[in-house]
């Protein structure tokens, strides 16, 4: 029985040797995530029919399957289905589930006829499902050529996933796997990986931010509108006392992520109905627009300096419109994403965000936002991040925490740039660099050359100009010269010259030679240090 955390990310990773080199891994993760999901959501499917028929859960995966095929042959096989379909929200037949598909591939009698079938029967089952795996395309050529060869692809990951024990795994352990797997992805496809990861540092700070305060709240809401794989909501699971009770709402635009979102919060053991997804565009409209509008955390890391309409009609939008009839510049819709996020913000709450510097200083249309949001003391800090943090860009970001109707207007300057190890291609910060940036954050005092907490007065001197270096100096003193040293050193080195050009003159006076050319330009040379 496998509990141990390494063992299944071994096995898991293992997968994607399957399909590395048949696919880039923005391709292949899809395959390999969505066969883990499936392969949890069947494995999870007959524990439960085992645990309804005998009150026990079974010693292994083929028995359930045995005790669910004979089942299904009696007549209590209806009364059966619907008990499952009512706790777990869908069916498989006997010959849909992954021990059914094992089985076969072991035997070189795998169908993706069948798998597909698995998919369509989740799928339809529920509203909760619907789409979820699309973007596994069990026919697609990347697979391999020819029927033959792409059924055997995928027979061998699923040959390959069968020592991954994902029922007796403990805790957040399976949860945590889907998101080292997702990390690696990321690590691997490189710039793509914008869309759905934010690295581990950057990630752990935003949600430690928010959740300050707010660790013992029951029903707390975690809204993210740019949610990627929703591994920045899920994160703040980490730092509550009550994680099982947490409502998660996010959205995101692209459908291929949006699934691994929603797969990713079933892997987490977050229950459906504290689900709250939408695949849509957070600028087009907002959302959501009933039922809960407002949340207690709301975490983003945005696509930066993105395109959008900035159609004159959302000068009315309620999101943007308090902010001097100015709306973000239509090449850049960085304070788009963040009066967006901001809006959703409840009065008690804390939004952190991900953007690169511009937003600090950049005038125009986003200065007079930057402004409006000073002067009503919503910017609460300002966190300089190290560069090269992100699989996206190299640039360097910063963290910008917002509150609303707080008493002050001061804003809390960090400066983390210096704090973080390379690791292969990317900046990476480690728990102390995390642990040292949240000290900084909730002691909320200057620190020599780390932080400056700014007063109002002093944001107006500088014209709403937050960029980082105006209010911490992280320059380096240069060292007194002691004058008498550099003397002695200077003489030294002269004597030793003198001493050197001797030798060297000694030398060149005892040369012969054969050529008038050489010894003309050697006489020359002697003349010169004879001079010096």
């Amino acid at each position: 029985m496998m509990t141990e955390g390494k063992d299944l990310l071994t096995v898991l990773w293992s997968g994607a040797d399957v399909l590395r080199g048949k696919m880039d891994a923005n391709e292949y993760k899809t395959y390999l995530l969505g066969l883990v999901f499936y392969k949890y959501l069947s494995d999870s499917y007959l524990v439960k029919v085992y645990d309804l028929l005998n009150d026990a859960k079974p010693d292994s995966l083929d028995e359930a399957q045995s005790v669910y095929e004979e089942a299904m042959k009696s007549d209590d096989a209806t009364d059966l289905l619907e008990e499952i379909k009512n706790s777990m929200h869908y069916t498989l037949d006997p010959d849909m589930t992954y021990i059914s598909m094992l089985n076969a591939a072991k035997n070189n009698l795998f169908s993706r006829e069948k798998l597909q079938a698995a998919f369509n029967r989740i799928e339809e089952s529920d509203e909760l499902f619907n789409g979820l795996f699309a973007d596994v395309d069990l026919y697609s050529n990347r697979l391999g050529t020819g029927d033959q060869k792409q059924s055997a692809t995928i027979a061998e990951v699923i040959k390959v996933l069968d020592g991954a024990d994902l029922i007796h795994t403990k805790g957040d352990v399976l949860g945590n796997a889907y998101e080292y797997l997702i990390g690696q992805f990321a690590s691997e496809t490189g710039k793509k990986a914008g869309e759905f990861y934010t690295p581990h540092g950057p990630a752990q700070i935003l949600c430690r931010i928010v959740m300050v305060g707010q660790e013992q709240k029951k029903g707390l809401q975690v809204y993210d509108p740019c949610m990627g794989s929703a591994s920045l909501m899920l994160s703040c699971r980490n730092y509550s006392k009550e994680p099982d009770f947490i409502k998660y709402y996010g959205q995101e635009l692209m459908p291929s992520t949006y699934n691994l979102a929603r797969m990713n919060m079933f892997l987490h053991g977050v229950l459906p109905e504290n689900q709250h997804l939408r695949n849509g565009d957070t600028l087009d409209a907002d959302w959501p627009t009933d039922e809960e509008t407002e949340f207690d955390a709301v975490t983003m890391n945005p696509p930066y300096s993105a395109n959008w309409s900035a159609a004159e009609g959302f000068k009315q939008d309620e999101r943007f419109m308090d902010y001097g009839g100015k709306l973000a510049p239509k090449s850049k819709a960085d304070y788009a994403f963040l009066l967006h996020g901001f809006y959703h913000l409840k009065q008690t709450g804390t939004m952190a965000i991900v953007l690169p510097h511009g937003v600090l200083f950049r005038g125009a249309a986003e200065g007079t936002i930057r402004q409006i949001l000073l002067e009503n003391g919503s910017i609460y800090a300002v966190i300089g991040l190290p560069a090269n943090m992100f699989y996206n860009t190299s640039i360097p970001t910063c963290i910008i925490v917002l509150k609303k109707h707080r008493e002050g207007r001061d804003v809390l300057f960090i400066d983390a740039s210096k704090l973080y190890e390379k690791e292969k291609k990317q900046n990476v910060m480690q728990e102390k660099h995390i642990d040292h940036v949240l000290e900084l954050y909730c002691n909320r005092v200057s620190v020599d050359k780390e932080a400056y907490l700014a007063s109002f007065e002093d944001i107006k001197a500088n014209d709403y100009n937050l960029n980082i270096p105006r209010y911490i100096d992280t320059g380096e003193e240069e060292q007194e010269i002691d004058l008498h040293q550099l003397s002695e050193s200077i003489k030294t080195t002269n004597k030793e010259i003198k001493e050197g050009n001797a030798v060297l003159l000694e030398m060149l006076e005892d040369l012969t030679f054969s050529k008038q050319e050489t010894k003309d330009a050697v006489e020359e040379l002697i003349s010169v240090l004879r001079g010096v």
